[in-house]
């Protein structure tokens, strides 16, 4: 059993991360802006706290071993956004002793089977540029950070699905516009780079297992 804090947890993908680590029996800190509302959604201990802050990280994620980044705030620009909060964990995150980041991409900045990435192809939507480009500064800061702890960028090949059955498998993949994966399965991949941790400071695609696909 390991302790894991989730940030972004009220969110589909955070909530879906804290319900399969408490399914594999870690202890789990969820942490939101706002707890209220949020308690019922199971057993983890719900916290109030900004990703984007680094004394918060560093007091919020003492003790735990791992970390999943699944926080977007709607209300920020995407390009202050996630280059702080990449900025606030690589700080937050080595000052509470934390030695493994797990973050949730976009497949947009997964390579295609020919080597470009989706962000680069002709075919890629302009107006989905500025909000890729603003994932893309908080990686780098990972990257290029020697303080930042083992990390890992882990995206959906295409999309989520809103529903859906658990499959309870998926597999690896590159940038696959079509794919779509459910916020279950998609946490398996989160936990399992946490319980097992087999790729590292890599972005991964991640796709429904078998050839199930959106229309």
């Amino acid at each position: 059993m390991s302790e894991v804090i989730v940030f972004g947890a009220g969110g589909r993908i955070g909530r879906a991360a804290v319900g399969e680590a408490s399914r594999r029996g870690h202890r789990v800190t969820a942490v939101v802006r706002d707890p209220d509302g949020q308690r019922a959604l199971g057993a983890a201990r719900w916290r109030s706290g900004d990703v984007t802050d680094p004394d918060a990280v560093a007091r919020l994620a003492a003790g735990h071993s791992a970390a999943i980044h699944a926080a977007y705030d709607a209300g920020s620009p995407a390009d202050v956004f996630f280059p702080a909060a990449a900025r606030a964990l690589v700080n937050g995150l080595a000052r509470a002793g934390v030695g493994r980041l797990v973050v949730v991409g976009l497949a947009a900045l997964l390579e295609t089977p020919d080597g470009t990435r989706l962000l680069d192809a002709p075919t890629f939507p302009p107006q989905y540029r500025p909000f890729a480009l603003a994932h893309a500064a908080g990686a780098a800061l990972l990257r290029d950070s020697p303080a930042a702890p083992d990390w890992i960028v882990v995206s959906p090949a295409g999309d989520f699905t809103p529903d859906g059955p658990r499959s309870g498998g998926y597999r690896l993949s590159p940038a696959d516009p079509a794919a779509r994966v459910t916020p279950e399965d998609f946490a398996l991949a989160l936990l399992d780079e946490i319980d097992t941790p087999r790729h590292h400071r890599v972005q991964l695609g991640v796709a429904p297992r078998g050839n199930s696909r959106g229309n």
